[in-house]
């Protein structure tokens, strides 16, 4: 709260209408031996001019940096009309209440939500949100896991989804006795090696629960959905999607996959309106088929009429442990993370269909423009030869770590190192690009790349890469 109105002689004259003799009093149930009395540790307070000079030069010290990083959390615009309205008191602390009808405008706004998420995916029900999406993720294992009549608990899960996802799945599942298998990527296209899962498979059936599939994967790569969604179902499996909200605005929906689609699509909503904010808090997503819907975790708010007729909103699924017994809940961590699902409803409201497109197309432009750049610089070269959003892998001829940190010293963030999850890959960079670059942004990591590589001992001009192989 940035202004406290209160006066002494306010808080007097609230303590005389209840008849309190002091602030202390209303707090006499909490014994005295309990109370620590003063805080010796903590300073005198500060004015509210010193305050805010204190909290500039605390931020001041993070820097202003042009970010070149992506793997999951990405730079975009976020109109300014979004949290001006998000900020509002009746939306700033929203939380699906547990007298929910009560708030019929939060219900609005999370039935609003669903049915854009619905239909920015093609399933046909959404969730109220999830904690972020590697919970998601989690969460669409179990899912898949309790679906299955077989009792299978075994699902596959392609190296190229986010390390970050994997690995909050594996500790979420692992004591539930669910074996999480990993399927290789090609080395050549950094997509999903397709004989690697029909020799994972072999011959026998009902082996696995569902194939997890990533749409852009972590390396920025499109996978062939269509041929791993029919893939998954021709092996009586379920289809997870784990997909980035904003590359649906381009690419076709998962519910479009194959010739059935896919069953569960889970992502992290961080691009739709969510500023980065050092890495949180965010939310998750997820939709499914209707047939799906009573294994679904969390809450789903429904459109209704009550006794006049009139129309109203209401929760028409609490699959969650404070609703029914802790035995018979979907899941036990699962939450609604109702502020930032605000945030996302009003973007997307804002920008409709074609402002999300029209980002979406910028920042696939922008990484094209900016690999393109990249690639002229001696000892720098494209990884993958596959399709991507707006996220590619480059390879560097000098330390990748020496790299990043000399870019940092120039006020460049350039990417991700990916050795540190992929060791066959500790010689590479996952770029990204989105509508927020310029083309002097651009230019700028490109004379700074090829300045840091020259001055460190790569490749001469002209001479190509494989020379060095």
């Amino acid at each position: 709260m940035p202004f406290i109105p209160h006066t002494e002689a306010d808080v007097s004259a609230m303590l005389a209408s209840i008849g309190a003799p002091s602030t202390d009093a209303l707090f006499d149930e909490i014994p005295a031996d309990l109370n620590c009395g003063g805080l010796p540790g903590i300073p005198e307070g500060l004015s509210e001019m010193h305050v805010s000079r204190l909290m500039q030069g605390r931020a001041a010290q993070d820097g202003f940096y042009s970010n070149f990083i992506g793997a999951g959390a990405y730079e975009h615009h976020i109109p300014a009309a979004v949290w001006a309205i998000v900020t509002r008191g009746e939306f700033y602390s929203a939380y699906t209440p547990y007298q929910a009808e009560a708030s019929q405008g939060t219900l609005q706004l999370l039935y609003e939500y669903q049915t854009m998420m619905a239909s920015l995916t093609g399933l046909d029900v959404s969730n109220a949100s999830l904690y972020d999406g590697a919970s998601a993720l989690a969460e669409a294992v179990l899912m898949a896991v309790r679906a299955n009549k077989a009792g299978v608990r075994r699902v596959l899960v392609p190296a190229t989804v986010h390390p970050r996802y994997l690995a909050v799945t594996r500790t979420t599942v692992k004591n539930q006795d669910i074996e999480l298998v990993t399927v290789p990527f090609d080395k050549a296209t950094g997509l999903t090696d397709l004989a690697a899962l029909d020799a994972l498979v072999g011959a026998e059936a009902n082996q696995f629960a569902a194939l997890v599939i990533p749409q852009p994967n972590f390396f920025g790569a499109l996978e062939p959905v269509d041929a791993l969604t029919d893939w998954a179902h021709a092996h009586n499996m379920l289809a997870i999607a784990v997909v980035n909200p904003l590359a649906l605005a381009l690419l076709k929906p998962p519910g479009q996959w194959g010739e059935k689609g896919a069953d569960i699509c889970v992502g992290d909503g961080q691009p739709l309106g969510v500023p980065m904010s050092s890495g949180g808090p965010y939310f998750g997503f997820m939709t499914a088929r209707q047939t799906l819907v009573r294994q679904m975790p969390g809450r789903i708010v429904g459109r209704t009429v009550d006794l006049d007729g009139k129309p109203g909103f209401a929760l028409t699924l609490q699959a969650r442990e404070q609703h029914i017994r802790r035995s018979k809940a979907t899941s036990n961590i699962c939450t609604n993370q109702g502020l930032l699902v605000t945030a996302a409803t009003i973007h997307m409201s804002l920008l409709g269909p074609e402002g999300l497109k029209n980002v979406a197309l910028e920042s696939h432009a922008k990484t094209r423009a900016l690999v393109e750049k990249l690639l002229t610089v001696p000892g720098v070269e494209k990884v993958f030869n596959a399709p991507y959003f707006h996220e590619a892998v480059i390879r560097v001829d000098t330390p990748v770590d020496d790299v990043l940190r000399a870019l940092r010293a120039q006020g460049i963030l350039g990417g991700y190192a990916l050795g540190g999850d992929y060791p066959e890959l500790a010689d590479c960079i996952l770029v990204c690009a989105t509508e927020t670059k310029t083309d002097d942004d651009l230019d700028q990591y490109r004379q700074q790349l090829q300045r840091i590589l020259s001055r460190r001992g790569g490749r001469e001009p002209g001479v190509p890469p494989c020379a060095y192989k």
